[in-house]
C-alpha cells in the first residue's frame, strides 16, 4: 500500500511566499540603487558640461611635446555614457557587495583608469574623461552607501521603538512600584528612617521619585526644609564624587546619613539617600550596592520608556534621535542584565533543568542535572544537547536522538523513567520544546528552545514500594484476623447459652468489625484502582440501562427495610459506553446505597439514564437531609464524611464510597457532580463517554 512520506515538521518549513517576498526585496535593491547612482552621476556630468571640471582634468592628461597638438575629447553621448556608466557600475557594485568589499575593487579600478587616461592622453592625444567618470563613481559610492546606512537607521529606530513599546506596555504601572518594593527590601535589613530615591529634572535639580518613611517620620518636606535641604546637598556630594558617603552619628549630628549615586552603564541617573537608626554596617554595603544597581537599572528603564522616541526619514541627522537609541541601548543592557539572573535563579531549584537553543547548544545546565548526568561542569562545556542526553542512555532510553526529533516533530513533551540498577537510582526525564506566547505564524507559536527537566524519583519510588507492601499487609493479614472476629460473633450471637445482657456486646463487636471489612475492601479498591494504568482496566461495551436495573432489583429489599420507595427511570434508545461492567455495577451501588442510607423513611430514591450530546449520564436523586455548602466539594475527598446539622457523623460510613466513584468515573474518562440543598435532597451523578 502506498503511503505518502509524513510533512516536515511544522517549524522548518520553507515558505513560498518568504521566498518571493525575498526576491522582490532584491529586485527593488537593485532598482533604488540604480536610480541612486544616475542620481549621483547627473551633477557631476553637469559640472563637467559647465567646464567646472576642467582645471582638476588637465592634471590627469599629458600633452605631446608638438604646441600645435590639439587633444581630443569624446562626443557628448559617448561622453555622458561613460560618466553615467561608472556612476551606475560604482553604485551597483556598493550595493551588492557593500562599501568595505567593493573599496579595493573600486580603488584598483580608479588607479587602472587614471593610469589609461595618462597614456592615452600621451601617446594618442585623447581624453578619456577620467575626473568626470571618477567624480561620478565616487558621488555614486557615498549616495548608495548614504543610502544604504539611512536604512539601517530607520529600521534600528524602529526595532528600538517597537522594544521600549513592548516594555512599556508590560511595566506601564510598575515603574513606581519597583522603586518601592526595593526600599521596602532595604528596610528589612537596615534600620531605615527614611529612604529616598532622587532623579534630576529639567533644571539638572534633585527631586524624589519614591521615598520610603516610618511611622515616626514626618511628612515629605519642602526645599524650605533645613533637613530636606541637608539630605538633597549630601547626595549632590554622592553623585559628585561617584561613590558611596558615610556620616555616622555624632554629639553635633543625630542621624547617620548614607548617599551613593544610582549609576548604569556608566551614566549617572540619580542618587539614592538613606536616614538610618543606627550607624551603617560595612556588612551591608555589597547588599546596598546590589540594591542600589536594581534601582538605577529600573530607573534607566523608566526614563527610556517616558521619553519621545523620535521618528521618521530624518532621525538619521538628528542628534536628539541618536540619544534615545543610546538610552533604548541602556535599557536593554538591563534587560539583558536581569534576564541572566533567571538562569541564576535555577541552580536553586530541586530539579536538574537545562535549556538547549534550537542548534543544539546548550544555554545553561544547572548544578542538580550536572550531578544526575555525573559530568563536570568542564565537560558539560563540550557537550551539546544530545551529549548531555546520552549520559542518561539507558534500556528505557536509548535513542535520545529519536526523543528529540520526536519532541522537535509533534511539539508534544517526552517523558520517560529511567532506573539505573548500577547506581539504583530511578529518574523522571522529561524532554519538552518551549514556545513563544507572543508569537505565532498559522496559528502556531513560534519555538525557542528546548527544556530539559531531570527528577531524582527514587525515594518515591520506595515510598511506593512501602504503600504497596502496606496494601498487601493489609489484603492478606488483616481480613483474616477480621473473618475470625466475624465468625466467631455470629456464633455467640446465636448461642443460646449467652445471656441476653452479653448478647448485645456481641452484636456491637460483629457490627464494627463488618464495617472495619466494609472500610478495608474500599480502601483495597481505591488503592488498586490508583495504581493500575488506563489501559488494564477491562472495558466492554456496556449499556448503563441494564446496569441500573441489575442494581435496582438488588437493592429493592435494602429499600424496602426502610420504606424507600426506589425507581427507576430508563431513557429510551441509551448506546453503550465503554467500560469495566464490575466496576461501573459497583459505582452506580454505591451511589443508589448512600441515597437510601441517608433518605427518610416515606421517601423516593430516582435512579434515571440520559443521552447527553456525546455521553450517558446517570442520575441517583433523592429526598433526604441533603449536604451543607461548605461540604459539596469535599464529599469526593478520602475518608471525608458529611456532618448533618444536628447530627454526629455518621460512623457507619468509611468515607471512602464517593471517593471510589469518582476514581472509577475518571479512570473512564467520565466526570462527577453533585447538587444538593440541605433539607430538600441530593442528587449525585455521572457520565461516560458513549460508544
Amino acid at each position: 500500500m502506498d503511503k505518502s512520506p509524513p510533512p516536515p515538521p511544522y517549524f522548518f518549513q520553507y515558505s513560498l511566499k518568504t521566498h518571493l517576498k525575498s526576491s522582490n526585496s532584491l529586485s527593488r535593491s537593485i532598482i533604488i540603487a540604480l536610480g541612486l547612482s544616475l542620481a549621483a552621476g547627473l551633477p557631476v556630468w553637469a559640472l563637467w558640461i559647465q567646464g567646472f571640471l576642467g582645471p582638476l582634468q588637465q592634471a590627469f592628461v599629458v600633452l605631446p611635446a608638438d604646441p600645435g597638438f590639439i587633444l581630443v575629447t569624446p562626443q557628448l553621448r559617448l561622453a555622458s555614457f561613460l560618466i553615467l556608466s561608472t556612476a551606475v557600475g560604482a553604485g551597483l557594485l556598493v550595493a551588492r557587495a557593500g562599501a568595505r568589499p567593493s573599496f579595493p575593487y573600486l580603488g584598483a579600478g580608479f588607479l587602472i583608469l587614471s593610469l589609461i587616461s595618462l597614456l592615452v592622453s600621451r601617446f594618442l592625444g585623447i581624453d578619456i574623461l577620467f575626473v568626470p567618470m571618477a567624480c561620478a563613481g565616487m558621488s555614486a559610492v557615498f549616495v548608495v552607501q548614504a543610502h544604504h546606512l539611512w536604512r539601517l537607521d530607520l529600521a534600528l529606530t524602529a526595532q528600538m521603538n517597537s522594544i521600549a513599546t513592548k516594555t512599556a506596555q508590560a511595566s506601564e504601572t510598575a515603574s513606581k512600584q519597583r522603586l518601592m518594593s526595593g526600599l521596602k527590601l532595604l528596610d528589612t535589613v537596615l534600620d531605615v528612617s527614611d529612604a529616598v530615591v532622587f532623579v534630576r529634572d529639567e533644571n539638572y535639580h534633585l527631586v524624589p521619585a519614591a521615598r520610603l518613611q516610618s511611622a515616626t517620620s514626618g511628612p515629605l518636606t519642602t526645599s524650605r526644609n533645613s533637613t530636606w535641604r541637608e539630605g538633597v546637598s549630601f547626595s549632590q556630594r554622592a553623585m559628585d564624587s561617584g561613590q558611596l558617603i558615610l556620616r555616622e552619628a555624632n554629639d553635633h549630628d543625630s542621624t547617620p546619613l548614607v548617599a551613593l549615586p544610582l549609576r548604569h552603564e556608566d551614566r549617572l541617573l540619580g542618587a539614592l539617600l538613606i536616614r538610618l537608626r543606627e550607624n551603617f554596617s560595612e556588612v551591608d554595603r555589597p547588599l546596598l550596592l546590589a540594591v542600589a544597581a536594581q534601582i538605577a537599572r529600573n530607573l534607566q528603564r523608566e526614563e527610556t520608556l517616558n521619553g519621545s522616541m523620535r521618528r521618521g526619514p530624518f532621525t538619521y541627522l538628528s542628534a536628539g534621535a541618536a540619544q534615545q537609541r543610546l538610552e533604548s541601548s541602556y535599557m536593554l543592557s538591563g534587560l539583558l542584565t536581569e534576564e541572566r539572573f533567571g538562569a541564576q535563579g535555577l541552580s536553586e531549584s530541586s530539579d536538574g533543568l537545562a535549556v538547549a537553543y534550537l542548534d543544539g547548544t546548550l544555554a545553561h545546565v544547572n548544578s542538580q542535572l550536572l550531578g544526575a548526568a555525573q559530568v563536570t561542569e568542564v565537560e558539560a562545556l563540550k557537550l551539546d544537547v544530545f551529549g548531555l542526553l546520552d549520559c542518561f542512555r539507558c534500556d528505557m532510553f536509548d535513542e535520545p536522538a529519536i526523543a528529540v526529533r520526536r519532541v522537535l516533530q509533534t511539539g508534544d513533551a517526552y517523558e520517560r523513567e529511567l532506573h539505573f540498577s548500577d547506581r539504583s537510582q530511578t529518574l523522571g526525564l522529561r524532554i519538552s520544546l518551549r514556545t513563544d506566547l507572543l508569537k505565532a505564524r498559522g496559528g502556531v507559536r513560534e519555538p525557542l528552545c528546548l527544556a530539559i527537566s531531570v527528577r531524582d524519583l527514587t525515594q518515591r519510588k520506595e515510598y511506593e514500594q512501602l504503600k504497596s507492601d502496606m496494601v498487601s499487609l493489609m489484603s492478606h493479614e488483616l481480613r483474616t484476623p477480621l473473618t475470625s472476629i466475624n465468625g466467631f460473633a455470629e456464633l455467640l450471637a446465636a448461642d443460646e447459652a449467652v445471656p441476653e445482657h452479653l448478647k448485645e456486646f456481641v452484636t456491637i463487636i460483629n457490627n464494627e468489625a463488618q464495617r472495619l471489612s466494609r472500610m478495608i475492601n474500599t480502601f483495597l479498591a481505591v488503592t488498586h484502582l490508583e495504581r493500575k494504568d488506563k489501559q488494564e482496566v477491562l472495558k466492554i461495551p456496556l449499556k448503563l440501562n441494564d446496569v441500573v436495573r441489575d442494581i435496582v432489583a438488588t437493592l429493592q429489599t435494602t429499600a424496602r427495610k426502610k420504606r424507600i420507595r426506589l425507581v427507576e427511570q430508563p431513557a429510551d434508545r441509551i448506546p453503550p459506553v465503554a467500560a469495566d461492567r464490575s466496576l461501573i455495577t459497583q459505582v452506580v451501588k454505591n451511589l443508589v446505597n448512600n441515597a437510601i442510607t441517608y433518605s427518610p423513611e416515606r421517601t423516593t430514591v430516582t435512579v434515571s439514564t440520559a443521552l447527553e450530546a456525546e455521553a450517558v449520564r446517570v442520575c441517583v436523586e433523592d429526598r433526604g437531609y441533603g449536604i451543607p455548602p461548605e461540604s459539596v466539594d469535599r464529599v469526593w475527598e478520602k475518608f471525608y464524611r458529611v456532618e448533618r446539622e444536628g447530627h454526629d457523623k455518621d460512623e457507619e460510613s468509611t468515607g471512602l464510597g464517593l471517593s471510589f466513584v469518582r476514581e472509577v468515573v475518571e479512570q473512564h474518562g467520565g466526570n462527577v457532580t453533585v447538587e444538593s440543598e440541605p433539607g430538600r435532597g441530593s442528587k449525585f451523578s455521572f457520565t461516560l463517554p458513549r460508544l
